[in-house]
């Protein structure tokens, strides 16, 4: 089933078989910010390793030029602005990735219903890797569960073209929506995040200690990487460890950091 026909500026309409598609917009468009009024860069926060203390990943995150943070640049995004946003934040991740020297992995959000054919959506991120120098085999594309999708299966064939492409793939807030069990059970990503919810306070929850402890035991089945998103105490994270999870995202690590990457401390 294709999704809903999506309205684009003239500008980047072309036809394909009938069907309305984004043109492919160049890098040097997608980083001035072609198609949009607002201009945005990117911060970056480390995803730790615990059990080898290293940097397994960064994840890229919108914020003003200003520093402004990623809601008030996100309430500026609309119907019509939508895909030119998207592709302008895989961009400028890249990009700022590629001047950083980052050398671990680099998640990258996106909009799901954004992506109309994930064959033709991809194209300015793959001319970007190429571009900039960051190998696609290190990105990995996130989808937040919490995010409203009305179709499904446009979500998943999305991940089977990316994976077929080469990228790594996550579910981000896993725990927050009501698709996520729904997508694991037709295709498997690479990566969840579990949501802050689950992970705040986990040490005063017995509840949600449980919850954690089973989804850790499904997702060791399926083959399916753990990280736990959102840690701000130790006494979370002991009790994360216990659960045995190696990766880790959040302020006791380090917090996100503005066009630079942060000093990453590694508790006990």
């Amino acid at each position: 089933m294709r999704p809903a026909k999506i309205t684009f500026p003239e500008e980047f309409l072309e036809s394909s078989d009938g069907i309305t598609l984004p043109k492919k917009i160049s890098c040097e468009a997608c980083r001035s910010g072609a198609g949009l009024d607002f201009d945005f860069t990117m911060a970056f926060q480390a995803i730790v390793d615990l059990d080898t203390k290293s940097i397994f990943s960064q994840e890229a995150l919108v914020r003003g030029k200003n520093q402004e943070s990623a809601g008030s640049i996100l309430s500026k995004v609309n119907d019509k602005n939508r895909y030119q946003f998207d592709q302008a934040c895989r961009v400028k991740a890249i990009e700022l990735a590629s001047r950083l020297g980052i050398d671990s992995f680099l998640n990258i959000n996106f909009l799901p219903n954004a992506v109309y054919r994930p064959e033709t959506c991809i194209r300015t991120t793959l001319d970007a890797s190429k571009q900039f120098s960051f190998p696609q085999s290190k990105i990995i594309f996130e989808i937040t569960e919490g995010e409203e999708v009305t179709n499904p299966e446009h979500i998943i064939s999305i991940f089977r073209e990316y994976k077929n492409i080469g990228f790594l793939t996550a579910i981000d807030d896993f725990g927050a929506g009501y698709s996520g069990l729904n997508l694991l059970s037709k295709f498997l990503p690479d990566l969840i995040k579990l949501d802050m919810a689950l992970i705040r306070n986990v040490d005063q929850n017995k509840n949600a200690q449980i919850i954690i402890k089973n989804i850790m035991n499904m997702c060791n089945e399926l083959e399916v990487n753990v990280i736990a998103e959102g840690i701000e105490t130790q006494e979370e994270l002991n009790v994360l460890r216990d659960s045995g999870i190696r990766y880790y995202q959040g302020y006791l690590f380090a917090k996100p950091s503005w066009e630079s990457l942060a000093i990453v401390t590694y508790p006990n």
